[in-house]
Order: C-alpha cells, then sequence, then structure tokens
C-alpha cells in the first residue's frame, strides 16, 4: 500500500511555539501549526518569525505541517564582510 500523497504549501511564519513549532499563515489564507522536519534539524537551519517557507501537509489533517524548506532573502546579510580577503595578507602577524 502505498502513502499518501502530500500537498506543498508556502507561507510566512508569524510566531515562533514551544518545541520548535511555528505558526505559518499560508497564502492561501489560513493559519497551521508547523514542526521542523528532520533535515532541517539536522542541518542546524533556524527559521525566524517573518522567514518565507515550504510546508508539507497530510490531506487528513489540514491543520498541522511539517516545515521543510526556509526560502532565503532577497536582502543582503548587513553583518556580512565586504570584498575579499582581510588586508594584508593570508597570514596574521604575531
Amino acid at each position: 500500500m502505498a502513502k499518501e500523497e502530500l500537498i506543498q504549501f508556502e507561507g510566512l511564519v508569524t510566531e515562533i511555539l514551544p518545541d520548535a513549532r511555528y505558526r505559518v499563515q499560508l497564502d492561501a489564507g489560513h493559519e497551521i501549526v508547523a514542526y521542523t522536519a528532520g533535515k532541517m534539524k539536522k542541518n542546524r537551519i533556524k527559521t525566524l518569525a517573518g522567514d518565507r517557507v515550504t510546508i508539507e501537509m497530510s490531506p487528513y489533517d489540514l491543520e498541522k505541517g511539517r516545515l521543510i524548506f526556509r526560502h532565503k532573502d532577497e536582502r543582503p546579510n548587513p553583518g556580512a564582510p565586504r570584498g575579499g580577503p582581510p588586508r594584508g595578507g593570508q597570514f596574521r602577524r604575531r
């Protein structure tokens, strides 16, 4: 017997809940509770409020989902260093 086909939706994380759960507002307008998928935990991918995410849901329970992907922001990281290597070459002076 085959597994039931899962449904994927995109949404926005609105609130972080205890036990690695998130309240997500789907693009369709529904609000659900989602938990972090195992691969995201394994790779230590952090999700914050305001992040765009992809949710996987079972057709039997449309109130819960599994957060499987966090979309990258289009804006640059303000804390990232600019340019190439640090001044003075690759070796550190003692």
